[in-house]
């Protein structure tokens, strides 16, 4: 179920848009200059394509609809903010149809690589034909929608795992804390890499010393686990440059800089249907600054060395670009 956190999160989202007038906005381009030299070969780890719903249908029990985001804006963005490669997560509202992520993948061709999400009725022919397609991973969203029950995680984790292991893919997790430290086991154990979303659902004004960070840390310490620092505005309130999140990205950078992943959360979904509004009409996107939040990279690794391991030496290497 939704926290607190999280509808505090959507009201003050939601308020700061009716604040600039922004309504049904294109997908958000970055209003700031990147700041430091983006090295070549580098990711976005972390985006979703929505397109035209007359197309790709949105997924009837899905728990929002978004704005569409094309192919184009999301090639503006990258453009934009001099990155080369992306990673297109399907998003929770297509369900287990990864229609409109292959498409967004076919438009960036040999620059693209996807995560799909399946279920146990999803056939090993089509895993192939998505591993073809350049699928690398399976998503496991817990987080939208509210279902972040361990006992649920750890079913889904190691189903997920043991479709994964016969074609190298890695498992990803969107989710919080506490779920994490309760996976801690299964984790280390899995044969597959295992990626976390989202500073693993941590919350930036908790800092360090919240329950289930530690955990987090050691795991990508051992090696074990990826973690994506990505989705500032998801872990913090206080746009734009997101400081409170600094010491969370500089702690897992720490642990282990060759298990962190750098990623937008372009187009920036709000998840959080709008009380009185149903989950079938149409939720504005966020309008995020991309160019400001690139910005906070140089902030959280000053060394040239580390950027380039973040943005483009680990997904070279999670995602089999060459």
């Amino acid at each position: 179920m939704l926290t607190r956190r999280d509808v505090l999160k959507g009201a003050a989202m939601s308020a700061a848009l009716l604040r600039t007038g922004i309504g049904h906005a294109s997908a958000s381009q970055p209003r700031t200059a990147v700041s430091f030299d983006v090295p070549a070969g580098a990711c976005d780890c972390h985006t979703h394509l929505l397109g035209d719903p007359a197309r790709f249908p949105w997924f009837a029990g899905r728990v929002y609809t978004p704005e569409p985001a094309s192919p184009e804006e999301m090639s503006a963005l990258h453009k934009a903010l001099h990155i080369d490669r992306v990673v297109i997560v399907n998003p929770s509202v297509y369900g287990t149809d990864n229609s409109a992520t292959l498409f967004g993948m076919r438009a960036r061709g040999k620059n693209a690589r996807g995560v799909a999400v399946i279920d146990d009725k999803t056939t090993e022919s089509e895993l192939d034909a998505l591993a073809q397609a350049g699928i690398r991973g399976i998503r496991i969203n817990l987080s939208t929608g509210g279902s972040n029950d361990p006992e649920v995680a750890r079913k889904r984790f190691l189903a997920a795992v043991e479709r994964a292991k016969a074609r190298n893919w890695h498992v990803q997790l969107y989710t919080n804390l506490e779920v994490i430290a309760s996976l801690g086991d299964a984790v280390a154990a899995a044969p597959v890499p295992i990626v976390f979303d989202h500073f693993g659902g941590a919350d930036a004004a908790l800092g360090t010393g919240q329950r289930g960070f530690p955990d987090l840390v050691a795991l990508v310490k051992s090696g074990k686990a990826y973690v994506k620092v990505s989705g500032v505005y998801r872990a913090s309130t206080k746009a734009p440059d997101y400081a409170d999140c600094a010491p969370l990205a500089r702690a897992l950078i720490a642990a282990n800089p060759g298990r962190v992943l750098w990623g937008t959360d372009w187009p920036h979904t709000n998840s959080t249907t709008p009380a009185g509004r149903k989950p079938t009409e149409v939720t504005p996107l966020f309008q995020i600054d991309d160019g400001r939040v690139l910005n906070q990279l140089p902030v959280w690794a000053p060394d040239a060395t580390l950027r380039r391991q973040i943005l483009v030496d680990n997904p070279a290497r999670l995602y089999g670009f060459t």
